[in-house]
């Protein structure tokens, strides 16, 4: 029997790659469709070299998109976290970075009718249940991939897309804040817990030992550190109303210090046991956010005025900058995050069928 062929787009998100899915072409069934997805990924295998990763989280991803099943949006989209070298998919976060190619996959797949110069795509995260928007750069009622926008952590120049996060305070642990206060400890270690589109947990580099100038890779080969940091993120995940975390991809674990570049705070983040090239979109999201918190561990670092109103806050990460726009108001003292948003690009680099073996879809033999 051939190996089954099944439509999919391969894009570039953000700082992530993945592939792309029509909901209607995978099977409805969650155990079929996690079995396909890890063939196609070539998991579990730390190379991924009989399927479409790139040996790493970043790499690893995918996106399901179908017509939306709420009324307030026009598709919806499932993200699916692909694990390397284990046989499993986590659906447990969302992915912003993924999220930048869901409108052009969206409106070229039929999904979501274009307009002549700009479209406007309500996406549900049905990970979170929460709403973004992207615009969209369509003239003549096409998508564009090309612009002069510039990404840091990508090479190049690409179309811009604007995406609006509306709802995402608390989307995944219930509450802004989820421990109750701006810091706490946990095993010795001051640390802010927040929620703004993805659960974090910060914490100031010099607690740990570190500068905050290291590479990824120096972060990454310091085994006590990471062993500290697991240690730290096992007994934070229940207080954040995540349960047991041992085998989730939350919360990411974020390491602040000084800004070195111009920016407002500097960070490197495990997402969670790997240490990342930059910072994801909706992590980010969430630490200019904590910036905002009086008396929280990035509010302490960055030095920012929590006050009503518009902010423009550049995150620091090993590879560049990442600028949020967060729109808060205080009152009694409390913030509430009330919009968020920031710039990302996209681009398709091949549209085809990906092939399964057909053990993947059930069978036993051919």
């Amino acid at each position: 029997m051939n190996q089954p062929a099944i439509p999919c787009v391969v894009m570039r998100g953000g700082t992530s790659k993945g592939l792309y899915f029509h909901r209607d072409d995978l099977p409805g069934d969650e155990a079929a469709r996690d079995r396909i997805l890890l063939a196609a990924m070539g998991s579990p295998d730390a190379r991924q070299i009989d399927g479409m990763g790139g040996s790493h989280p970043l790499t690893s991803k995918a996106a399901i998109v179908g017509p939306a099943t709420r009324a307030d949006a026009d598709v919806d989209y499932l993200f699916l976290q692909v694990a390397v070298d284990e046989p499993e998919i986590r659906t447990t976060q969302n992915c912003g970075n993924i999220l930048a190619g869901v409108g052009p996959f969206a409106i070229e797949q039929g999904l979501v009718r274009a307009g002549d110069g700009e479209t406007r795509v309500r996406i549900h995260m049905t990970n979170s249940g929460t709403i973004a928007v992207a615009s969209i750069l369509t003239p003549g009622g096409k998508v564009t991939y090309e612009g002069d926008a510039r990404i840091d952590g990508v090479p190049g120049t690409a179309a811009p897309i604007m995406l609006e996060f509306l709802d995402v305070s608390g989307s995944s642990c219930g509450d802004l804040l989820p421990t109750g206060g701006a810091t706490g400890v946990e095993q010795g270690i001051e640390v802010t817990c927040i929620d703004n589109g993805m659960p974090v947990v910060i914490m100031r580099a010099s607690d740990l030992g570190k500068t905050g100038a290291e590479s990824p890779q120096e972060l990454e080969s310091d085994a006590a550190l990471r062993a500290k940091i697991e240690e730290i993120r096992l007994g934070i995940g229940a207080r954040m109303n995540l349960g047991d975390v041992a085998d989730k991809t939350v919360p990411k674990m974020c390491l602040v210090s000084e800004p070195m570049r111009g920016g407002a705070i500097s960070t490197q983040t495990f997402i969670p046991h790997r240490a990342h090239e930059a910072i994801g979109v909706l992590g980010a999201v969430s630490v200019a956010a904590a910036c905002l918190i009086p008396g929280s561990v990035a509010q302490e670092v960055s030095g920012l005025t929590a006050e009503s109103g518009n902010h423009r806050i550049d995150v620091e990460h090993p590879t560049g900058f990442l600028t949020v726009e967060i729109e808060s108001e205080v009152v009694g003292g409390v913030v509430s995050i009330r919009r968020s948003a920031l710039l990302r690009t996209a681009r398709k680099l091949m549209q085809g069928d990906v092939y399964v073996p057909t053990t993947s879809q059930g069978h036993n033999e051919c």
